[in-house]
């Protein structure tokens, strides 16, 4: 019997999942679970669902696309498994700078939210106020990713993440605000202010679909692809971690409290 969040609540023992993998879209999810040996017997939704990935007790979430439904489940994760469960977002981007390639996996060094604009009190463009300009990733978990053994490229990257899908006009001004910008979603810089505010390991593994083409349609033909590249990083990202059991974070991990 697979176990669901009623069965994991407020669990830090050894019930808890070793990592929190998220996944914004069901093909997204769908291909991670894949790799499980056993899957879930519907498709995963809202609440996390345990899965075992080459030994490692996995909880996965299919959150919905956006910044909100991004931090729900973030919340949901923190508040049943506490901080030192990893959290990794995995999926599809598009490629926005020029060194990257359509089928390229780009894990996420920092993060930056390009909806933000308080410019005019001071902050850096894509600075959220009381925040850091950039949210930075776990470095053990970027580390591992990058060491995945897979037949395409795995490159290191900043994502910056937006509610407005990006085509080739609004990728046209966002290469001149954001220049070191590899690669855009909706979903990995909400996650990472939430894991930076609540001291939570993390990482988003990104497949690239699209190279914010005019239309949709390079985004829905590549989107299988993208999320099955992402998927396979984050297999050996999870399957490294196996052996380590051990985070960069020295205190010991107790559930979130009230949300």
């Amino acid at each position: 019997m697979h176990t669901t969040e009623n069965d994991a609540a407020g669990s830090s023992g050894p019930g808890a999942p070793s990592v929190v993998v998220i996944a914004a879209m069901a093909e997204e999810a769908a291909a991670f679970a894949a790799f499980a040996t056993d899957p879930p017997a519907e498709p995963v939704s809202g609440a996390p669902w345990f899965v075992t990935v080459n030994g490692a007790h996995v909880a996965l979430v299919r959150s919905g696309i956006g910044f909100t439904n991004a931090t729900i489940a973030a919340a949901r994760c923190f508040h049943l498994f506490g901080s030192t469960v990893p959290m990794i977002s995995i999926g599809s981007a598009g490629g926005l700078a020029a060194d990257v390639e359509l089928g390229d996996v780009v894990v996420g060094r920092d993060y930056v939210n390009l909806n933000a604009d308080a410019t005019v009190f001071g902050y850096r463009i894509g600075q959220v106020p009381g925040m850091p300009e950039r949210y930075a990733a776990d470095t053990r978990l970027v580390d591992q990713a990058l060491q995945a053994v897979v037949p395409f490229r795995v490159r290191p990257h900043v994502i910056g993440s937006s509610e407005v899908f990006v085509a080739d006009e609004r990728a046209r001004a966002l290469r001149e605000v954001f220049p070191d910008v590899g690669a855009v979603d909706m979903e990995s810089a909400a996650i990472a202010q939430f894991a930076h505010v609540h001291d939570v390991p993390f990482v988003s593994v990104r497949g690239i679909s699209d190279l914010c083409a005019p239309t949709g349609e390079q985004f829905r033909t590549h989107l299988d692809d993208a999320a099955d590249r992402a998927a396979r990083v984050a297999v050996d990202l999870v399957t490294a971690r196996q052996g380590t059991l051990t985070t960069t974070h020295d205190h010991v991990g107790t559930p979130g409290g009230p949300l």
